[in-house]
């Protein structure tokens, strides 16, 4: 062999073994995507219900249509997603920021392009400046890396919390979905702007407190610097913060600060109505998300649900909202959600929040914006009205007329903690139902019960209603006002959830005792500052128990009564 040919097969064989070491796998490909851009999108064929539980788990779950599970993966989560082997093929995205970015304060507020962060402060500073007789600025908290997240109350009486029933809307809590940050915007301009104009946003702000949290995750938005560049779901630890509430079952104990900060808002406004806006799909998604089986108030929800894409039809090009049941669905069967905002706020706060989707674009074309808003802004409307209807109730003490928090229940109806309260410090309560005839059960700690029957509901109506109640002269204080522990439900028969007081937070004994005075539990738990406690009382026998919290490091006790029923 002559010396030439040699060099040459050496030549060859080095450029073999080259191009072999830069051979990248789809693992190796799919965690160059997550270092440069902060996430990546897989998709996988859909197989059955049970294997997408165990992705919805473990993985942030976008879709599942056509038989394609769509996924998102961050830095917490490709590793789990790798070593399952999955047989997966790879989506690449990427976002022209340049095209999408507004040039100044004034473009941004012709709605028609994506504010900068810079701007979208001073838009949302401008509006209480403009209409200070209308509105307020407050903030929910700060993101991980301190961004502000901000909403915006609309009402006749802005500074005076509880007039009204609140409501609220709230959007981009994943922050690779931007459309709604634009509508919300759009929407507190047209609510402000037109409050003298028209009959139909005056009786709104007139009637109701309005909340708008336009960008619920700034982190997640603006990833990579002060415009839309390289937007992300997840908030700057990598979590989607949709995923990361309080879950009914398993609670979640790895609260982000958007979540706990949003938690500590929720609690303390209890909106009777809200709603949650996404993009990637098209379709109107009400509770529940977690569980197969209906919500009691099912027939409610699929009628606002209907209401909301039907008006969206009447105004947008053929085609638009026809994802599912024609724009709507129950979040379970499409697919199923642990730890969501929407159950959060209906199961463990009794409000009533559904979660729209306004684009099959995860970031919307900005010219696409005007022509969703063309197609929405009624049903924007018209969703909040909602809260004008059913019934609208006070209940009091019969004695000395002071409010009662009573307990609002549907015997032989009511399920899954669907029942409200009345409040605190009002005694007013919303009831939303499907028109009928109802018979409704008011309940509170040192008062007899109520029954009021033959309560008539119809279609778009308010009905009001007064219950006065009579005190039992023996009675146990009522926990409120004695122990300052919130507990609800109470009775119960499954999960007990606990509110301690405001800034009560860290690792504290918990125990229950019975009436005989035997203890029941012993054991410590970490108490996350506005995130109420789940305690399972399912083995516990029937029967009335105290529950004690201290913290020996504080010396801080709080105790409080239960009662537990078959």
């Amino acid at each position: 062999m002559t010396r030439r040919l040699i060099i040459l097969i050496l030549i060859f064989l080095s450029a073999a073994l080259q191009c072999i070491s830069q051979i990248i796998t789809p693992d190796d490909r799919l965690r160059q995507i997550i270092n440069r851009d902060g996430q990546a999108e897989v998709t996988l064929p859909f197989t059955d219900k049970k294997s997408a539980e165990i992705l919805t788990i473990n993985v942030s779950v976008l879709s599942i249509k056509d038989n394609v599970i769509y996924i998102s993966l961050s830095q917490l989560t490709i590793n789990w997603f790798i070593n399952q082997k999955y047989n997966y093929r790879i989506l690449e995205k990427k976002v022209n920021a340049r095209a999408l970015s507004a040039v100044s304060v004034n473009q941004a507020s012709d709605w028609g392009t994506y504010p900068s962060y810079t701007q979208y402060d001073s838009i949302m500073q401008s509006f209480p400046k403009l209409y200070p007789s209308l509105c307020r600025l407050d903030t929910i908290g700060t993101s991980v890396k301190g961004k502000l997240v901000l909403a915006l109350k609309i009402s006749v009486r802005p500074d005076v919390d509880g007039g009204n029933p609140a409501v609220f809307y709230s959007s981009t809590i994943h922050g690779d979905e931007p459309a709604g940050y634009v509508m919300m915007l759009h929407l507190a301009d047209y609510l402000l702007k037109n409050y003298s104009l028209s009959d139909r946003v005056k009786n709104l702000v007139d009637n109701l407190d309005i909340w708008i949290n336009p960008l619920a995750n700034p982190d997640g938005t603006y990833n990579n610097g002060d415009t839309i560049n390289l937007p992300t779901r997840f908030n700057a630890n990598g979590y989607d913060l949709n995923r990361n509430f309080p879950d009914p079952v398993t609670p979640n104990t790895v609260l982000q600060k958007e979540t706990i900060d949003m938690v500590i808002f929720l609690r303390k406004h209890r909106f009777v109505l809200s709603a949650n806006f996404h993009t990637g799909e098209e379709v109107f998604n009400y509770p529940w998300d977690r569980w197969p089986r209906l919500h009691a108030d099912n027939d409610w929800f699929v009628s606002i649900g209907r209401k909301y894409a039907d008006t969206v039809h009447l105004n947008a090009v053929s085609g638009y909202m026809t994802f599912l049941n024609n724009g709507i669905t129950d979040g379970y069967q499409w697919y199923p959600v642990y730890g969501g905002r929407q159950d959060f706020v209906t199961y463990t706060l009794q409000g009533r929040e559904v979660t729209i989707e306004l684009d099959n674009e995860s970031v919307s074309p900005a010219s696409q914006l005007p022509l969703l808003w063309q197609y929405n802004w009624h049903s924007f409307l018209g969703y909040f009205e909602n809260a004008l209807f059913g019934i609208h109730g006070l209940v009091h003490d019969v004695k000395t007329q002071a409010p009662v928090p009573a307990k609002v229940f549907i015997n032989g109806y009511d399920k899954d903690s669907s029942q409200v309260y009345s409040d605190t410090l009002t005694g007013r309560f919303e009831r939303f139902l499907s028109p009928g005839s109802w018979n409704l059960t008011f309940s509170a700690l040192g008062y007899f019960p109520v029954n009021v029957n033959n309560v008539i509901v119809e279609e778009g109506q308010k009905t009001d209603l007064i219950v006065d109640m009579s005190p039992i002269a023996s009675s146990i204080e009522p926990i409120n006002s004695t122990t300052h522990l919130l507990i609800y439900p109470n009775p119960a028969k499954d999960i007990l959830n606990i509110l301690l007081p405001d800034k009560t937070q860290g690792w504290m004994n918990l125990r229950i005792i019975n009436q005989s005075g035997i203890l029941i539990a012993d054991y410590d738990i970490e108490v996350v500052q506005g995130v109420s406690v789940s305690v399972d009382v399912k083995r516990l026998s029937p029967g009335t128990y105290t529950i004690i919290f201290a913290n020996a490091n504080t010396r801080a006790r709080f105790s409080g009564r239960f009662v537990v029923v078959n």
